[in-house]
C-alpha cells in the first residue's frame, strides 16, 4: 500500500461514525476505557477536522464534569492509576471550549496523584489492591496526562519524576535478550506470578507493550523542546522499544501476537488492540521525526492495512465491527491471572471493545496524517 491510498478508508470512516453513535460508557464511573475512545476521536478530529468527533468528546465530558469542575463519577473510594487516563482529553476540551471546568478537573486529578501510593522505587502503585507493583499499562494511564499538565500548568516541575518512572520501568521490566518488556513487576516479590529473583511476570503481553510505546510517544509529543535531556531519554527508550518489538511482527500481516514472542504456540493470534497501538506509535514516531520515514512509514501503513483487512468486517445488517480484541488481561490478585501463556490465550477475544477501537482510531488518524 502506498501513501496515496488507505485500504477501505470510507469504510473505516463509516465504522468510526457508527461506533461513535452507538457508544455507551464502558463503566458508570470515570474510567480509562472511555478515555481510550475519547483519545481516538480527538486524534481523528486533529487529523481531518471532523467536528462530529470533537462534539462527541465534549458531550461526554459535559455529562460527567460539573460547571464547577467536579468529576461527578470519580471513584474516590480507591486509588487506581487507571483513573487518570480519561483526563488526557481535558486539555483538548479546554482549548476547544475555553470552559474552565476542564482546567479545574485537571487540577483535581493532579492533586489526586500527589497522594497516590508509590513503590519503593518511586513509581506509582498500579492499584491500591496491587501494592509495590509496576505495570507497563500504568505508564500510559498517568504519564501523558502528567506531562501535558506539567507543560501547561505545572512549570515543568514534575518532568524529572515522569522521566524517572520510565527509567525505572526500563530497569525492572526490560529483557535484554528478547529486547521486550515484561507485563509487570512486583518489587516485593510476593505475588504468585512474580519471579522470586526479579519480581517480573513471566511473559510478554502485547497490549502492555502497546501501552508503553504510546505512553512514550505521547509524552515526547507534549514535552517542551527546551527539556532536551528529558526528551532525549524518552526518545532513546522509544527507539529501543520499537526496535525490539518489530522483529516479532507476523510477516504476512505485519501484526503482533497476543503473547509477542510465542507465535509457535497453538491458539496464539494476531491481536488487534496491541497491534493498533504499535502502529499508532510507529506512525507518530515518523511524523515527529523520531523514526526514519524511509524505513518505517511504508511498513507501518502496510500493517494498518493488514489490520483492517483481517479484522474490520461488515455484518449482514450493514454495521461495521472491529474484531480480534483481547477483552482484558491482568495479573492477580493472588492466584488469579498467573501471567502464563495459557492464561493470556484464555481471555475472551471480542469485537469493538474500547481498548481496541480507540487505539484503531488513533492509528487511523496517524495514517490519514501520513497520507496528507
Amino acid at each position: 500500500m502506498g501513501k496515496e491510498t488507505i485500504f477501505m478508508e470510507e469504510d473505516i470512516r463509516e465504522y468510526a461514525r457508527q461506533y461513535r453513535e452507538r457508544y455507551q460508557p464502558y463503566k458508570q464511573y470515570w474510567n480509562y476505557e472511555d478515555g481510550v475512545v475519547l483519545a481516538g476521536y480527538e486524534a481523528l478530529y486533529r487529523a481531518d477536522g471532523d467536528s462530529a468527533c470533537r462534539d462527541f468528546v465534549i458531550r461526554y465530558l459535559e455529562k460527567v464534569i460539573s460547571p464547577e469542575g467536579e468529576i461527578t463519577n470519580y471513584p474516590m473510594d480507591k486509588y487506581n492509576i487507571d483513573s487518570t487516563n480519561c483526563g488526557r482529553v481535558l486539555f483538548f476540551a479546554l482549548d476547544e471550549t475555553g470552559d474552565e471546568r476542564y482546567r479545574k478537573a485537571a487540577d483535581f486529578l493532579t492533586k489526586r496523584l500527589e497522594t497516590h501510593p508509590r513503590c519503593s522505587c518511586g513509581n506509582f502503585w498500579h492499584k491500591e489492591i496491587y501494592p509495590e507493583q509496576v505495570w507497563l499499562d500504568g505508564l500510559y494511564m498517568a504519564q501523558p496526562f502528567r506531562t501535558a499538565y506539567d507543560m501547561r500548568f505545572g512549570g515543568m516541575r514534575t518532568t524529572p519524576d515522569i522521566v524517572r518512572q520510565f527509567e525505572n520501568v526500563r530497569k525492572y521490566l526490560y529483557d535484554a535478550d528478547k529486547h521486550l518488556y515484561y507485563h509487570a513487576c512486583d518489587l516485593a516479590k510476593q505475588q504468585p506470578w512474580a519471579d522470586r529473583e526479579t519480581g517480573r511476570s513471566p511473559n510478554f503481553w502485547l497490549r502492555s507493550m502497546g501501552w508503553y510505546l504510546m505512553a512514550l510517544i505521547d509524552c515526547i509529543d507534549w514535552m517542551d523542546e527546551q527539556l532536551y535531556e528529558s526528551r532525549r531519554t524518552l526518545t532513546d527508550l522509544f527507539r529501543e522499544a520499537m526496535a525490539g518489538i518489530l522483529p516479532y511482527a507476523d510477516p504476512e500481516t505485519g501484526l503482533f501476537y497476543q503473547v509477542i514472542d510465542r507465535a509457535d504456540v497453538p491458539g496464539n493470534y494476531p491481536e488487534t488492540s496491541g497491534s493498533a497501538m504499535v502502529i499508532y506509535a510507529r506512525l507518530k514516531g515518523v511524523r515527529l521525526g523520531l523514526l526514519d520515514g524511509e524505513v518505517h512509514l511504508a511498513p507501518a501503513l502496510a500493517a494498518f492495512d493488514g489490520l483492517t483487512r483481517k479484522y474490520l468486517k461488515q455484518a449482514e445488517d450493514g454495521s461495521w465491527h472491529l474484531h480480534g480484541i483481547c477483552a482484558v488481561a491482568g495479573l492477580g490478585p493472588g492466584e488469579k491471572r498467573d501471567g502464563s501463556v495459557a492464561y493470556y490465550l484464555s481471555e475472551p477475544v471480542v469485537a469493538d471493545d474500547s481498548k481496541g477501537a480507540g487505539a484503531y482510531l488513533m492509528a487511523f488518524a496517524e495514517a490519514l496524517r501520513a497520507k496528507s
